[in-house]
């Protein structure tokens, strides 16, 4: 071998090298980016997903922002309100698993086609979800385009239905020349704060009294009870007032499941609650609940709620109590008033915020005085000569007065 094909030689070894090189890189950042084929998952072999402490979400105006604060999700566009941890949770489980079905060559032009041209570009852009880690290090962005919509059933097409979306189009960052079809909408990831909220509520339970205080001092009403299954009465009932049973039913069970629609960040002005109605609940388990209620915007209540409670120090023993139950019963009473004090710290959590709560589960509370009365009864009018009714008694003639009457 001569010195030129020896040159020749090294200069072959060198570019086989260096493509040998390439394609370990290619492969390596195709699995890094989830850069997949069918059948292959989308955020590669082994995506980081505990790793991930933001879930941002970016539509043309509108952005989402889920971030991991003290170990504790929050939606930052909500004042860092508690997020719905196992929705959080079972979104990433899912991304992780998740597998291509079809991979679609695409060029920049043909991205509004499916929807994933770049925010700013109306319907036809895409929503792009970025995953962060604890130090802000982007671990994946991926722009969510155009649903897939399945073959309709027969019955839908008999009715003149379509299809269902069974999947949808992704860009992967790093991989912006295939359209990647994945076999699942992801119809929630939308950039809606108020979707992602934790949405336990405070619980009222046991109700003893509860008084409805409105800007109009004359609606304002109390209905109390002796014993939890004691016979509701109206408080300070004047003449001849009387709580009707019936009507007092909505009134008599309040927020024992309450939910709410959205929260207003601390600092943010409400609207509404300048003339507000006042709730107050006190329970045989003595706690006192005073919920704010402004006045209704766009079918939901502004409210903010406080809780107090003011529990008994020591047990009191009942009448007939054996000495030899007292142990079990002093533990009983401990455990309980453990379980009272857990709650209690539960609903001082929802004391800083104001919440959107559905006008159905506030307007049954605000039912006005003369509203929980029995009705009064009409007094039977007289009837004249005719027969007609009469609002005033007929006076009888003289001589009508005057006849005999038959034995």
């Amino acid at each position: 071998m001569n010195r030129k094909q020896f040159a020749i030689l090294v200069v072959l070894l060198i570019v086989l090298g260096g493509a040998g090189w390439w394609v370990q890189q290619s492969r390596e950042h195709a699995a890094s980016v989830g850069e997949q084929g069918t059948g292959q998952k989308l955020m590669g072999e082994n995506f980081p997903v505990n790793d991930v402490a933001t879930i941002s979400v970016k539509e043309d105006g509108k952005e989402l922002n889920l971030v991991k604060k003290d170990d504790l999700w929050r939606v930052q566009e909500r004042g860092d309100y508690p997020a719905n941890f196992s929705q959080i949770s079972d979104f990433l489980l899912k991304l992780r698993d998740l597998k291509v079905v079809q991979s679609e060559q695409v060029g920049p032009s043909q991205l509004p086609r499916l929807q994933l041209a770049p925010p700013g570009q109306g319907t036809n852009s895409g929503t792009v979800l970025e995953l962060k880690s604890k130090d802000g290090k982007s671990l994946a962005t991926l722009t969510l385009g155009k649903k897939h919509m399945g073959k309709p059933e027969p019955q839908q097409m008999q009715f003149g239905g379509g299809g269902f979306s069974d999947g949808r189009y992704v860009l992967v960052a790093g991989n912006t020349g295939s359209a990647l079809l994945i076999a699942d909408p992801f119809n929630t990831i939308e950039a809606k704060p108020e979707e992602w909220l934790n949405k336990d509520f405070f619980k009222v339970e046991r109700p003893k009294a509860v008084a409805v205080t409105f800007p109009a001092a004359t609606n304002s009403w109390k209905i109390e009870r002796d014993t939890d299954t004691g016979d509701w009465k109206l408080a300070d009932a004047k003449g001849d007032e009387k709580l009707d049973a019936a009507r007092a039913t909505d009134v008599s069970t309040p927020f024992s499941a309450p939910t709410f629609n959205d929260v207003i960040a601390p600092g943010n002005k409400v609207g509404g609650m300048d003339k507000p109605t006042v709730i107050t609940i006190d329970t045989f388990d003595d706690f006192t609940y005073t919920v704010t209620v402004g006045s209704k915007q766009d079918q939901n209540y502004p409210i903010t709620v406080s809780v107090a409670a003011n529990f008994p120090k020591t047990r009191v023993p009942s009448k007939d109590e054996k000495p030899g139950d007292m142990v079990s019963a002093d533990k009983a009473w401990k455990d309980r008033q453990a379980q009272l004090e857990d709650k209690l710290k539960q609903a001082k959590r929802f004391e800083n915020w104001t919440y959107l709560v559905a006008s159905y589960s506030v307007d049954p509370l605000l039912k006005e005085r003369k509203d929980l009365l029995v009705e009064k009864k009409e007094e039977p009018k007289a009837a004249d000569k005719t027969g007609a009714a009469s609002d005033t008694p007929v006076e009888p003639k003289a001589d009508d007065a005057a006849k005999p009457t038959a034995n």
